[in-house]
């Protein structure tokens, strides 16, 4: 059992001490909810430990979001335009990041932190060419049918100078169904955030790591065998330094997408 249960028990323990009026009733019971959950999950996954490292590279230590976009960002003449912006789980923390700085934000839906509502896939048919100074999501890539569309539309709203913000899934279970068509790994957002299209890469990596194994249903060959390497997120963090040629087309990106590699032979993975 690892430190996190201990210290809940030890919770629950201080607050049964406590008088016994509701609230402290109320809080003692979602304490001991937590815990049946915790404990449910390591039933199912067992315990993290400082073993699962084993199964993973170290995730990218990379910038904090939140303390290098104040750098430049927040500023009057700034407009951020934020990519499924609608508040849902979580609360958008950009406009207290950026108080500063004009935010707009998108939506396929209306709600709460919305001002436009719209397909991200026609995104200059509601935004005008080179207004933006910062163009950000979170958990959004997932769930484009044609990401690659966007990732133009990306370039034809960005001024020159701009930057794009992708974080997004590389690992995760399916949800919000039928609208979850991709998952993707940095080198994928780097692919469609390339330099033809006009941008380069600022920033890129994974986190969140992950711990799998095939389940008891594959087969016996498989059943049980861990899967390395899987992590819940990626993101690339990238700079438009030239507008979209008009002839672009993406097979004119294949070579740069490559970056002088090959496939690799004879694996032994699949």
């Amino acid at each position: 059992m690892n430190n996190s249960i201990f210290k809940k028990i030890a919770k629950i323990l201080r607050l049964s001490l406590k008088q016994t009026d509701s609230n402290y009733i109320t809080a003692l019971n979602s304490e001991i909810e937590y815990l049946k959950g915790q404990l449910n999950s390591a039933k199912l996954c067992g315990l993290p430990t400082e073993n699962d490292r084993a199964l993973y590279s170290p995730p990218t230590r990379g910038m904090n979001l939140w303390t290098w976009l104040p750098t430049f960002a927040n500023r009057e003449d700034f407009t951020i335009l934020e990519i499924g912006s609608r508040e849902v789980a979580n609360k958008s923390r950009l406009k207290e990041c950026l108080p500063r700085a004009k935010h707009i934000g998108f939506d396929i839906h209306k709600g709460a932190n919305v001002d436009l509502v719209g397909d991200a896939h026609r995104l200059s048919d509601y935004v005008l060419p080179n207004s933006v100074d910062v163009v950000i999501s979170f958990a959004v890539f997932e769930h484009l049918a044609m990401p690659w569309i966007v990732a133009e539309e990306y370039s034809k709203v960005l001024k020159i100078g701009g930057v794009a913000g992708t974080f997004t899934h590389f690992s995760f279970g399916e949800h919000e169904l039928p609208w979850h068509f991709f998952q993707f790994n940095n080198r994928g957002l780097e692919v469609l955030f390339n330099n033809h299209l006009g941008f380069e890469t600022i920033e890129s990596g994974k986190g969140m790591p992950m711990v799998g194994r095939f389940s008891y249903d594959c087969s016996p060959e498989q059943a049980g065998r861990p899967i390395p390497n899987l992590y819940c997120s990626s993101y690339l963090v990238t700079k438009k330094v030239a507008d979209r040629p008009l002839d672009f087309c993406w097979l004119s990106c294949l070579d740069s997408a490559y970056k002088q590699t090959m496939y690799p032979k004879n694996t032994g993975i699949y």
